[in-house]
C-alpha cells in the first residue's frame, strides 16, 4: 500500500481516455490532478467521473494550455507522477499540419522541461500505434510491428498528419530523456484505435468505427482494419507503466489484437440484429472517390487493402497486462452510444 497519497497530474481529463484513467487512478487511492483547457467543463466531468467512483474528494482540476510553458512549472510542483494523455485530435484536420504537429511536440516538451526541474518521478507519455506502423514503402506496409519501430515521418504518402504529430511528440520526448540529467524516467504508450465505454456524449474520436455501422450512415464499409484496444485496458496499462520500475524508458505498445471494419461490424450485429448494419464491403477506388466529397474519409485512404498490425507481447510479458477482448471492446462501445444517445 501507498505510504503517503502519490500525486498524479493527467492532462487532458476531459477525454474518452484520460477520464477513465483517471477513474482507475482515484480507485487506487491516488490523488489526481487533472487538467482542462476550459475550466468551465470542470463540473461535467465531476459528474461524470462521480458516477464511477466514490473518491472524488481527491479529485481535483487545473486550466492549463499545453503550449503555456510558464504554467507547467507552476503545477508540476509536488507532483510524483504525471500522464500525460492530451493530444490534438480534431475531427477535421487543419489547413496547415505544423497547427496539429507544432502544439504537441511543444506540449509534451514543456511537460518534460516542468517534470525534470520539480522533481517528478515519471511521465508516461500516452503516443499511438500510428508512431510506430506508417511511412513505410509498399513492401513493408503489411506486417506486424513492435516497440522498436518508428513511423517514417519523412513519407507523407503513407503517413497522415496526426501520425506525423504524435511521431515527432513522441521521437522529442526520447531526446530530451536521454540528454537530461534529472532522474526523471519516461514510459511510453501506443494504443491501437480506442473503444470500449464511452462515458458522455463528448467522445474519442474512435468510437466512431463502431458508431459509423449503426447509425445508418454508412451502405457499405471500406476494406480496412485496425488494431483494437478497449479504454480500461489503455488505462490499466498506463498505470502499470508509471507504477511499475521495470517500465521505466521503455515502450509500450497497447492493442488487444487486429479486426477488420467488416468484423467490427459483425460483430454489432450479432448483438443488435434488428439494426441495419452494413456487410458490404465498398471497393477501393469507389472509396478514394468518395474521399473528395467527405474530407473526414482522407486519412484512412492509407490503411486500404493494407493489414498492418502490432505485437503486445511486452507489455503482456513485462507488466502482466492483460487486455480485455476486442469483442468486448466493440459491444461495450455500441452499449454505451446507444446509452448516451449518440446512436438514435
Amino acid at each position: 500500500m501507498m505510504q503517503k497519497q502519490d500525486v498524479v497530474l493527467l492532462t487532458g481529463v476531459t477525454g474518452f481516455l484520460g477520464s477513465h484513467t483517471t477513474i482507475q487512478l482515484l480507485e487506487k487511492g491516488y490523488k489526481v490532478i487533472g487538467t482542462l483547457r476550459n475550466k468551465q467543463r470542470a463540473n461535467d466531468m465531476l459528474s461524470v467521473i462521480g458516477k464511477h467512483t466514490a473518491n472524488l474528494k481527491n479529485l481535483s482540476f487545473v486550466e492549463a494550455d499545453l503550449t503555456d510553458e510558464n504554467i507547467w512549472f507552476e503545477i508540476t510542483k509536488g507532483v510524483d507522477y504525471i500522464q500525460h494523455v492530451a493530444s490534438p485530435f480534431p475531427r477535421v484536420l487543419p489547413k496547415k499540419e505544423e497547427d496539429l504537429i507544432i502544439p504537441s511536440k511543444n506540449g509534451t516538451l514543456n511537460i518534460l522541461k516542468a517534470a525534470a526541474a520539480n522533481g517528478v518521478k515519471r511521465v508516461v507519455l500516452t503516443s499511438s500505434s500510428g508512431a510506430m506502423i506508417y511511412g513505410k514503402t509498399k513492401e513493408q506496409r503489411n506486417g506486424t510491428f513492435d516497440e522498436t519501430d518508428w513511423t517514417n515521418i519523412a513519407n507523407k504518402k503513407d503517413s497522415t498528419p496526426y501520425f506525423r504529430s504524435k511521431t515527432i511528440a513522441e521521437k522529442a520526448a526520447w531526446d530530451f530523456i536521454e540528454k537530461d540529467n534529472s532522474g526523471l524516467e519516461l514510459a511510453a504508450v501506443c494504443p491501437g484505435a480506442i473503444l470500449g465505454p464511452v462515458l458522455e456524449k463528448d467522445f474519442g474520436t474512435s468510437a466512431n468505427i463502431v458508431i459509423k455501422t449503426m447509425d445508418g450512415s454508412s451502405p457499405a464499409i471500406p476494406d480496412i482494419g485496425f488494431d483494437v484496444v478497449d479504454v480500461r485496458s489503455v488505462a490499466d496499462l498506463l498505470i502499470r507503466a508509471m507504477e511499475l520500475p521495470q517500465a521505466a524508458n521503455k515502450r509500450y505498445v497497447g492493442s488487444a489484437g487486429y479486426l477488420k471494419f467488416k468484423e467490427v461490424a459483425s460483430i454489432v450485429k450479432q448483438a443488435y440484429p434488428n439494426r441495419k448494419v452494413p456487410s458490404m464491403v465498398i471497393p477501393d477506388f469507389m472509396v478514394k472517390l468518395f474521399a473528395n466529397i467527405d474530407k473526414s474519409l482522407k486519412p484512412i485512404l492509407i490503411d486500404l487493402s493494407v493489414e498492418r498490425k502490432v505485437d503486445n507481447s511486452r507489455a503482456k510479458q513485462e507488466l502482466g497486462w492483460n487486455p480485455i477482448s476486442n469483442r468486448e471492446a466493440v459491444l461495450s462501445c455500441a452499449e454505451s452510444v446507444i446509452k448516451q444517445g449518440i446512436v438514435k
